[in-house]
């Protein structure tokens, strides 16, 4: 039994880790998996097997699950084999900090190119096959060398992964390419004041965009080794694709910090980003973490001029788009928000509920799965290739707290309020974590 008095809250209730892995076939289902689905749904977490200091620095953890021809057919979980996992590191010894092979691979899952990477961001990425179980770490044939995001963008019409790293040391950004067939292409410092914790950015048809926001390295404060600085400012940098440094044009944003966008795009001298803005972020030590408002920046690049709306009321988390339309213009969006219509996400005692967005009618719905569910972020999956952008599925992992059990929950993107249209239930509970992609087979070469 966890004792929680003296327990890290990162170790009780659903957020405290599994301790083996499974493999599991032919779950049962409540409702019908739409035939449609042929892939993986994979989620990352953070489940740490060696002692850490916060949620984010556990070891990752990959849980999957496999459908087909309206069955859902595996379920399977796995640590990355990373350098920190082998040698039992915790993520701030300094061998992990300088190692860039130690990561803890533990925030985000995707495929580009035929591949399927583990990413976390402050080192390079493991690479993992169909059945969860580790390939290696990969440096892009030696031409990598910086950290790489836990959030690439993938463009939806020139296949290029755009993504970045970012370091407490120079050079504390680097913009790079891979091109569609997975090889690196571009690499570009960019020159900003001192390095800064940079989650997430965005892309759009014709830019990538930075964040440089005053979550600063503070290597001096041992118990919270980064923190707010109210002397920092606030700065978001637009760069054309492709571009370098001498490219860059920034502007300057009120205070604040940003995890996760939801999308940006371009309308002639105009850049829209709509982002989950944060009031601040860790002002006081790393355990402090106001809610996140769904907000939209426009920035003119004729007259440099920038402009600030806040878009709806509601905490949210996780915000997620359509990936067909990620850095075009958007309709739709989804995201995870409290069922109370409270600030707190992601807690054992506070249920929640799923998102949708429709930002052009300018209103918000929901999906509720129940008075002790606890979604955590919903991806959604288009329902063929010439569906539109809510025609499909929204699909991600949910955890009763009633039942201490978890299901992958498929919605019909297309009918907020409705019940879901399948539960495929689990065999066992799924820890909260961070980010996933649904894989379709379609993108994955034969074996």
């Amino acid at each position: 039994m966890t004792d929680t008095a003296t327990t890290p809250w990162f170790l009780t209730g659903n957020f405290a880790p599994v301790h083996d892995e499974l493999t599991v076939h032919d779950l049962p289902v409540t409702g019908s998996v739409p035939p449609s689905l042929s892939g993986r749904y994979l989620r990352n977490g953070s489940n740490p097997k060696a002692p850490t200091q916060h949620w984010f620095f556990g070891d990752g953890m990959v849980h999957g699950i496999r459908l087909e021809d309206g069955r859902a057919e595996w379920y399977k979980n796995r640590w990355v084999r990373t350098t920190k996992l082998a040698k039992g590191l915790d993520a701030m010894d300094g061998e992990a900090m300088l190692d860039p092979t130690a990561s803890a691979a533990n925030t985000h899952v995707l495929a580009h190119a035929g591949r399927i990477w583990t990413l976390e961001e402050g080192h390079f990425p493991y690479e993992i096959d169909r059945d969860l179980d580790t390939i290696g770490c990969d440096d892009f044939d030696g031409r990598l060398t910086s950290a790489f995001t836990a959030h690439p963008k993938l463009c939806p019409e020139t296949g290029e992964l755009h993504f970045f790293g970012y370091s407490p040391i120079a050079p504390h950004l680097t913009y790079h390419v891979l091109d569609a067939a997975g090889r690196l292409v571009h690499s570009a410092p960019i020159t900003v004041p001192r390095g800064t914790m940079m989650h997430d950015f965005m892309i759009t048809r014709d830019h990538a965009i930075f964040m440089d926001l005053p979550v600063v390295f503070d290597f001096d404060n041992p118990g919270a080794p980064i923190r707010w600085d109210d002397h920092y400012g606030a700065r978001i940098g637009i760069v054309p694709r492709h571009g370098t440094d001498a490219d860059i044009r920034w502007f300057e944003v009120d205070p604040c910090y940003v995890f996760h966008p939801l999308n940006a795009y371009v309308e002639g001298d105009t850049v829209v980003c709509d982002v989950g803005r944060h009031e601040s972020m860790w002002r006081n030590g790393m355990n402090d973490f106001p809610p996140s408002f769904l907000h939209r920046w426009t920035f003119d690049l004729g007259t440099g001029s920038v402009h600030e709306q806040q878009l709806d009321e509601v905490a949210h988390g996780f915000p997620r788009v359509d990936d067909r339309v990620q850095g075009l213009r958007h309709r739709y969006g989804w995201g995870v928000a409290p069922r109370d219509g409270g600030r707190v996400l992601l807690d054992d005692r506070v249920a929640g509920v799923v998102v949708k967005w429709d930002l052009s009618a300018g209103s918000q719905s929901v999906f509720d799965l129940g008075p002790d569910s606890h979604p955590g972020e919903f991806v959604f999956v288009q329902d063929g290739p010439d569906a539109g952008e809510d025609e499909g599925w929204a699909m991600g992992l949910v955890y009763d707290a009633a039942t201490d059990s978890s299901d992958l929950v498929i919605l019909d993107a297309s009918a907020p309020g409705s019940e879901p249209v399948a539960r495929v239930h689990l065999p066992r509970r799924v820890p909260f974590g961070f980010h996933g992609s649904w894989i379709d087979d379609a993108v994955l070469p034969e074996t």
